[in-house]
Parts: structure tokens; C-alpha cells; sequence
């Protein structure tokens, strides 16, 4: 049932201060990895669970899992050990061990009250995508994804492997215990490509298992999608499963015969959340991203009661509260990434919308960039509520304003040589230049006819050069006073799908330009716009480009590259100098100010420091629990900036021995 663990109102205190990261409070120094100063964000969440005395609940975030008073919403502890995203927690119904599943295809049991890791389960050979607790808290179980497709029953106390339940053709989704502990069920769901299959009858099947011997019991076949998730009614005889693709509809089953009783239909995409109110006569249902709404069912007749319309995006999980009179919802991914990161009330006898909890968030961090006097760190997001750029205190992670004004993702940031200006670029296709102390927009520039990527100011401030995406394709050159266009470069290539990366000069003379499936570096007169030279770089896709401080050497880093990504070239004649081995599939790169250092950023969740002069690999910060999109140094070259798709952004102290030791 996607285990909605929204069941306490409680609930809503950890939205109001998870998600809140304007503050620098302690828990941006908990679970630090190794010369990290600080962190900003708390990663995005994947599960909520709520301790059954209603005094803690636990996050499944994708840095750890964070434990919170559920009175005061102060937080308690960051959890740490694993080696990916969390995925699903679940409390032991004395409330006093959790249980997280993670991407790095682990579960892990936790002392409730003092933190400390108990026990880690190994068996899966793929992501952990649920757990649950049987109601007498001796077993545990868990699902995993579909390089896996298994569920394994644990003895919850000395982590002994007790079965091992195959036969799912894909990702267990979701898992259950009966209330009586003695019947799991369980379904799942398919990937991409075997959506694109014929689906037979087994593939989008629940399945119910006998816990004492770990027999199927039952297979109940009727759904023509994947399964997303499953409810016990409390009584234990029904059960109720939301259908996904080329489905969207929930089925009832009885649980003794495993009869299909009824069919529910009304939702337009997967049924993402499904669960009964405490007397067992109301469903609620729960829509992904192209449908958005919650749907209350009468579950002896199977009427439809009510519709509820207001999430932006996927809703994750419904709960009742223990009276059954209000429905709680939680927001989740929807088309594209955007994220409805929101708790929202409703009346279940009327349907009425009583009150909606929103707070900001970060999201997948795109871009970084310090201010020329270091004090201010202005941060992009993908998949944010409010398409913002915001501004950190780069000294304590202080937030101090969120610009906003984009319609779409936020894709790059700059600021002006002299700070007073901070250009933005969006996917809206458009730039905006704002205020960088008042926060106002100056101007907008209009011109692209794709989204924008990257975004560059001249040495001298004067000009800002973007870059177009995949129908545009081509760079453009404004005056960054008046924000009037200057003129247009040529395409790369004909067949250029976008311009990725873009760099000036130090002394601001030529421009440099990689693009997607082009293969090539282009340098640019900016004065005339006429093509100087072209490198034939190794890579299909430049990423991202930087000029050593001295103007001597320029950097491409690239991925979709059959070997190696981070080059070096001269950047007066053109010649290649240098492969960087050891790290693919680049995104960010810069040098350091006194040029000594090269740092990049990549798809393996690391950032690599390299001695700029010789190539030499120096060290590898490890601490991001996903891809790193971006990397930025301070100007006076002390600390680091690195943005993820993990929401986060860490701040690293690159005068610490931990990260200036050199790694043989």
C-alpha cells in the first residue's frame, strides 16, 4: 500500500520543518562525510513513518534517515551508514527499532532511541523498495527491484534470512502484512522496457504468501498494469490494489477465497496510493503525476463519493485519521521531476480542502556560483516548487532570499565580475538579470526559442553569452546593461542538438563552446563572432567547459564518452595536452583561483580534485548521494560548492588536511 505511514497528524510538523532550509541550525553538521563544512538541504524524501506512540517519526531521505520529535518537529538524529538513497523505512510496532531500505540493496535496523545501528540485512541483489514489520514485530519483510524481483522474510532480531519468495517479474512495489501477521501481500511492477513487452497475465499480479512457511497462497490476476500499491482492510478479509500502467484502476479481492469482488474505476494514470479509513467502509486513492487527485470510495458498494483536487503533482500517500473524519495527502515526483513536496487536510464526509502545509525545498541543485567576494552562494534548482534561485551565506549556509519569477527549472547561475548582477537561465527559455543585493529583476531577455543552458559574463561585465538547447541550438550575446541582444554565433553544426557548456577568455577576447552529439570545442572572436578554431575533442558531448585563471589552459569535461571525459588543451594553439584518467560521464568542472587545481563533478556521485599542472588525481570527496551536477570554488580558493540531484549542497573546506592530502 506504498505502506502510508502518513497515519498521525503528526505528520505535518516534519514537513513544516524538514523541508524548511532557510535556517543554519545543527543539522547541517550531522553526518558530515569527511571535510565537508556544512550541508545545505536534506535531501528529498521517499517514505514517511511514524513511530506507533506518535512520539517519532523517521525520514527516508536520500542522505539518511532523519528522526524527528513528532510535538516539537526539533530534529533528533541523522541516521547514516548506508551507501545510497533510502528508500522505505518502517517502525517495529513497540516503536523502539526502524528498519531503512536502501538503493545499496541493504536493510539496516536502528535503535530508536539512541541511534545506533543494530544490524544490517544482506541478501538483496538490488534496490530495497519496501519494508514492513509483521504486527508482532518478530519479522521483517522486504521487496526489492527487478534486477532482484524477490521478497525476503528476516527474523527481525538477529537478521537470519527465513525465506526468500520468488516469482515477481518485476520491482516489488509494495508489500503488506495481514493484521493478524500471519499474510503477506505483495505486487509489483515493471520498468520501462517491460512496459514496452507484451504484458501477460503474471506480470501484473498480487500475490499472497503464507509467512509461516513462505508458500504462495494465492495469485490474483485481473490487473493489466503493474501494481503500485496495496491495503489491508482492518479486519483483514479485503484487500485493495492500485493498478499502474494500462490500468489505473484499484481492485478489491477477498482475502479468504482471493475472489476478485469489485473494480474502481475513475483515475487517469497509476493509482499510487491506496488505503481504508478505520471502520473499513472508505477507500482512499491516491493518482500519479497526470492525474494529481485523491478519490474516496464507498467500499461496500463501490461508489465513487468524492473527488479531491489540488496536489501539483503526484500524490504519494493518503491517511486517515484515527476518527476516520479527516484525509490526510502527501505530495510526490511528478512529469518531468517537478515535486509537490505538500501535505494537504480534507473533510472525508464532504470532500472540502481545509488546509494546505507547503514549505520550500530544495531540489535537484543545478548550478552553483559564488559571489566575487565570496560571501553569498546563489544556487539553481530542477525539480523545484518555485523554479527560484536562491542566496546562501556561503559562510554558515544562512539562507538569505529566493528570486523568483522563472515559469520552468532553473539551469544556470552567474554573477557579474562586479556582483551587482546575478543572471539566471531557465528551460522557460528565457535569461533574468537581477538585483543581486535587492533581489529585483532588472531585465529579462527573450531570444531563445529552447530552453537555456549555460550562461557566462565577459571579464569585463559588459556582456553575458547563453546557450540554447535542443531546438535552438545556437549562442546568443547580450549587453548585460540594457539586457539588448548584441548578436548571434553560428551553430556548431547543422545537427547540433544543444550548447552545453560556454567559457571567456580571462582576458575576454574569445568565447569557448561545447555542444551535445557535436564532438567539438569551438572558440569565438567576441568582438566579430567569427569562428577562431575548432578542437576535435574524443568525447560526442562537451559538458562543460573553464579556462585555466592564466588564460593558458582550457578544460572540457564530457559525457557519453566511450573512454575517458576530462581533457586539457592549449588554449593558444588548439593542441590537445592532456587526458585526466579516472572519472566519466562529467558534468561540472572549474579551476581553482590560483589555477593549481582542476575539480569535477560526475554521474559517479564523487568530486575529483586533479593538479592542474600535471594532471595528477589529488583526492576524491565522497559524501553526495547522487549525481553531482555542479561545482564552484570561493574566490579566495579555501572552500568548494557542489550541487546534486540528491537536493543537497555541501560545502567543503579545502584547507583541511582530510582534502588537500594528495591520494597515491
Amino acid at each position: 500500500m506504498r505502506k502510508n505511514r502518513f497515519f498521525k497528524l503528526c505528520v505535518l510538523f516534519v514537513y513544516s520543518w524538514f523541508l524548511s532550509v532557510g535556517l543554519a541550525h545543527d543539522y547541517m553538521q550531522w553526518g558530515l562525510p569527511e571535510g565537508a563544512k556544512f550541508r545545505i538541504g536534506k535531501g528529498w524524501i521517499s517514505e514517511i513513518a511514524c513511530s506507533p506512540d506518535g512520539d517519532r517519526i523517521a525520514v527516508a531521505s536520500s542522505i539518511g534517515v532523519w528522526l524527528y520529535d513528532a510535538h516539537s518537529g526539533a530534529e533528533i538524529a541523522l541516521l547514516t551508514g548506508h551507501r545510497g538513497n533510502v528508500s522505505c523505512v518502517a517502525f517495529s510496532p513497540d516503536g523502539l527499532s526502524l528498519a531503512s531500505g536502501s538503493w545499496d540493496e541493504t536493510v539496516r535496523l536502528w535503535d530508536v532511541q539512541t541511534g545506533e545501528h543494530k544490524q544490517t540485512f544482506v541478501g538483496h541483489r538490488d534496490a530495497v523498495t519496501s519494508v514492513t514489520f509483521s504486527s508482532n514485530g518478530q519479522m521483517l519483510a522486504s521487496g526489492s527491484g527487478d534486477e532482484d524481483k524477490t521478497i525476503r522474510l528476516w527474523e527481525a532480531r538477529t537478521g537470519q534470512q527465513l525465506h526468500v519468495l520468488p516469482g515477481h517479474t518485476g520491482t516489488v512495489s509494495t508489500i503488506a502484512f495481514s493484521p493478524d501477521g500471519l499474510t503477506l501481500a505483495s505486487g509489483s511492477y515493471h520498468n520501462f522496457i517491460h512496459l514496452l513487452e507484451d504484458n501477460a497475465d503474471e506480470k501484473n499480479t498480487v500475490r499472497l504468501w503464507d509467512v509461516r512457511t513462505g508458500e504462495r497462497k494465492h495469485i490474483l490476476a485481473g490487473h493489466t498494469g503493474g501494481i503500485c500499491s496495496i491495503a489491508f482492510s482492518p479486519d483483514g478479509l479485503t484487500l485493495a490494489s492500485g493498478g499502474g500502467y494500462k490500468d489505473k484502476t484499484i481492485r478489491l479481492w477477498d482475502v479468504r477465497t482471493a475472489q476478485h469482488k469489485q473494480t474502481l474505476v475513475g483515475h487517469t494514470d497509476w493509482v499510487s496510493a491506496v488505503t481504508f479509513s478505520p471502520d473499513g467502509f472508505t477507500l482512499a486513492s491516491g493518482g500519479d503525476s497526470e492525474d494529481k487527485t485523491i478519490r474516496l470510495w464507498d467500499v461496500r458498494t463501490g461508489r465513487h463519493l468524492h473527488t479531491l483536487e489540488g496536489h501539483t503533482a503526484q500524490v504519494s500517500s493518503v491517511a486517515f485519521s484515527p476518527d476516520g473524519l479527516t484525509l490526510k495527502s502527501g505530495g510526490g515526483y511528478g512529469a518531468g521531476g517537478f515535486k509537490d513536496m505538500s501535505i494537504r487536510l480534507w473533510d472525508v464526509r464532504t470532500g472540502r480542502h481545509l488546509h494546505t502545509l507547503v514549505e520550500p525545498t530544495l531540489g535537484h541543485v543545478t548550478c552553483v556560483a559564488f559571489s566575487p567576494t565570496g560571501f553569498i552562494l546563489a544556487t539553481g534548482e530542477e525539480s523545484s516548487q518555485e523554479n527560484a534561485v536562491r542566496l546562501w551565506n556561503a559562510r554558515t549556509g544562512e539562507h538569505i532570499q529566493t528570486l523568483v519569477g522563472h515559469s520552468s527549472f532553473v539551469s544556470s547561475v552567474a554573477f557579474s565580475p562586479d556582483g551587482l548582477t546575478l543572471a539566471s537561465g531557465s528551460s522557460d527559455r528565457m535569461i533574468r538579470l537581477w538585483d543581486a543585493r535587492t533581489g529585483e529583476n532588472k531585465h529579462t531577455l527573450i531570444g531563445h526559442t529552447d530552453s537555456v543552458g549555460p550562461i557566462a559574463f565577459s571579464p569585463d561585465g559588459l556582456t553575458l553569452a547563453s546557450g540554447g538547447g535542443n531546438d535552438d541550438g545556437r549562442i546568443r550575446l547580450w549587453d548585460s546593461q540594457s539586457g539588448q541582444h548584441k548578436k548571434t554565433l553560428e551553430r556548431h553544426e547543422a545537427n547540433i542538438k544543444a550548447v552545453m557548456a560556454l567559457a571567456f577568455a580571462p582576458d575576454g577576447a574569445l568565447l569557448a563552446s561545447g555542444g551535445l552529439l557535436d564532438n567539438t570545442i569551438h572558440l569565438w572572436d567576441v568582438q566579430t563572432g567569427e569562428r577562431k578554431r575548432v578542437l576535435e575533442a574524443q568525447s560526442r558531448s562537451i559538458t562543460n567547459i573553464a579556462f585555466s585563471p592564466d588564460g593558458g589552459t582550457l578544460a572540457s569535461a564530457s559525457w557519453l564518452s566511450d573512454d575517458d571525459s576530462l581533457q586539457l588543451w592549449d588554449a593558444h594553439t588548439g593542441k590537445h595536452k592532456q587526458i585526466l584518467m579516472g572519472q566519466n560521464r562529467i558534468n561540472s568542472i572549474a579551476f581553482s583561483p590560483d589555477g593549481d587545481t582542476l575539480a569535477s563533478g560526475g554521474w559517479d556521485w564523487t568530486i575529483r580534485l586533479w593538479d592542474a599542472r600535471t594532471g595528477q588525481h589529488k583526492k576524491t570527496l565522497i559524501g553526495h548521494k547522487s549525481v553531482v551536477k555542479s561545482v564552484a570554488f570561493s574566490p579566495d580558493g579555501t572552500t568548494l560548492a557542489t550541487g546534486s540531484n540528491d537536493d543537497t549542497i555541501l560545502v567543503w573546506d579545502l584547507t583541511a588536511a582530510a582534502v588537500i592530502g594528495t591520494e597515491r
